[in-house]
């Protein structure tokens, strides 16, 4: 599953995203904490508390639900709907530029034509295209991250997160575990985290609250590394795994289809393990 990226405030939840996050795993009772920050922006007739039903909500969640607790007063609830027509005309509008502009999300073809441009910003090198941009979560606040470093890496890992998309909150610690059982012993491999988060300060809170131990693209820097998001899709978490010449080998996106970051995570293992991932092997 993934989240798309929000309004400056959370908006209101509605049917369609509890019943998404109840499918992902997430439990009754985290979605009622959700809905005491964010409240309810519809109304729980019957056929959608079946949808819910049908989706793994529990007893207390409906009830929660239909006794108006988490719903907005009329006022606020006009303005949500306002609010939420708006963002999905906003994100129509993302889409259908990513159709016309984006050719990542058509075939082989358009994710080689991807690889090319990031090698090309790159100079034919990722170490060059990162360097004197990544930083590090030290004891008071952000550190620079050593260059040299990742000009030893064979393999980048692009992650896209932000602290509040609550997939990403779930995902983060599943990518920490993996980089601290693997790295050890694949360390030609590196995560670079791309962050959404709201200012650099909940970046960085974000980072230090999940031990993130990978660099992460400075905050006042992103914008100069836009093409990345080319690859990433349209909606977090989402990994791209690219080689050290800046060669798209794989990503959390089959057009506007989303396969998830596990997805990416798979074809890492399979690299690193010898074996061919869109003619890529690890080199020793």
């Amino acid at each position: 599953m993934s989240i798309f990226i929000a309004s400056a405030r959370p908006l209101p939840l509605t049917l369609k995203e509890i019943s998404l996050m109840l499918r992902s795993g997430f439990s009754s009772d985290a979605i009622i904490q959700e809905l005491a920050k964010r409240h309810f922006a519809e109304q729980l007739d019957g056929p959608a508390e079946i949808t819910l039903l049908k989706a793994g909500a529990s007893p207390g969640l409906l009830f929660a639900i239909k006794s108006g607790s988490y719903s907005l007063p009329p006022e606020e609830a006009a303005k949500a709907k306002q609010e939420l027509e708006a963002e999905a005309k906003r994100r129509a509008a993302l889409a259908e530029e990513s159709r016309r502009f984006n050719t990542l999300y058509q075939d082989k073809l358009e994710q080689d034509r991807a690889a090319e441009m990031l090698k090309s910003r790159a100079a034919n090198s990722t170490y060059d295209y990162l360097k004197g941009s990544l930083v590090r979560s030290g004891n008071n606040g952000f550190v620079h991250a050593d260059d040299d470093a990742i000009g030893k890496k064979k393999f980048i890992l692009y992650y896209f997160s932000a602290h509040w998309c609550p997939p990403c909150r779930k995902f983060t610690p599943q990518l920490v575990e993996y980089y601290n059982r693997v790295e050890s012993v694949h360390p030609e491999f590196e995560v670079v985290f791309y962050s959404f988060d709201k200012s650099a300060s909940e970046m960085e809170q974000y980072m230090r609250d999940s031990n993130m131990p990978w660099p992460a693209i400075d905050y006042d820097k992103r914008n100069e590394k836009k093409e990345l998001l080319t690859a990433a899709g349209n909606g977090i978490p989402s990994l791209v795994l690219v080689e050290a010449s800046g060669k798209l080998i794989s990503r959390s996106f089959d057009g506007e289809k989303y396969l998830g970051p596990n997805k990416v995570l798979a074809d890492l293992d399979a690299i690193l393990a010898g074996k061919q991932i869109n003619g890529l092997a690890a080199r020793n």
